[in-house]
């Protein structure tokens, strides 16, 4: 993190299929050693699975199950004379895209599924539903928050 001067945000360019700068930041997260194709092929296979299995439009799903998977509030460690706080915080915007996208996949990824498109289906489908690994963890940051809503005062 440098002193000096803030760093300038990159934006990311639109992804062809959709032309959705959301899917786009998915697909870069979800890649791994640079293997982009693959990890594109993955994406948009699961897509077409969550449109079988739902008889919806696939990438209103999409962004239905990650806004569902967005927390509001998180904790952070303070240190205050001796002891450590967990402070809880308001997440920004950016932030909460983020994680929430780590979540989806982290999750998708430790599924029983047999392929990376049905497991990232199956987790879409679930998050869009207001269940699933990914909901399970926003809930858990946000139980963590409301416990440590007494520490709040120390946030600066």
């Amino acid at each position: 993190m440098p002193r000096r001067r803030e760093v300038p945000k990159r934006e990311t360019l639109p992804d062809p299929a959709f032309g959705s700068t959301l899917i786009s930041k998915f697909v870069n997260c979800m890649m791994i050693q640079g293997k982009k194709s693959v990890a594109e092929g993955a994406f948009y296979g699961c897509l077409e699975i969550v449109k079988d299995r739902a008889k919806e439009d696939p990438v209103k799903i999409f962004k239905k199950a990650l806004e569902n998977v967005k927390p509001i509030l998180e904790v952070k460690s303070r240190r205050v004379g001796g002891a450590t706080y967990q402070v809880p915080i308001e997440v920004p915007q950016d932030r909460r895209t983020s994680l929430a996208i780590r979540w989806i996949i982290t999750n998708a990824r430790a599924r029983g599924e047999k392929t990376m498109r049905e497991k990232l289906a199956a987790e879409l489908l679930d998050a869009s539903n207001n269940r699933g690994g990914a909901i399970k963890k926003k809930e858990d940051t946000h139980r963590m928050a409301e416990a440590n809503k007494a520490f709040a005062h120390y946030r600066w």
